[in-house]
């Protein structure tokens, strides 16, 4: 499954963060690529991968919520 995250969003926590994108990757087992295509909303996140830059890169936790 994937999901449509703001790219604003994940460039937003990776900057209040200090983190680069090349050490995201690195944290995240992905590529500096792959995150730039996130933040340039080229490409679309798996869940499993944005639960890894969540936990992994950023040190938080995944919530989801659903909106009928």
């Amino acid at each position: 499954m994937t999901s449509k995250v703001s790219a604003g969003t994940l460039r937003q926590a990776r900057l209040d963060k200090g983190v680069t994108q090349q050490e995201l990757a690195e944290r995240t087992g992905t590529t500096k690529s792959y995150i730039s295509k996130i933040e340039d909303d080229i490409k679309e996140v798996r869940l499993s991968t944005l639960q890894r830059i969540t936990e992994l890169g950023f040190g938080g936790q995944l919530r989801l919520s659903i909106k009928l």
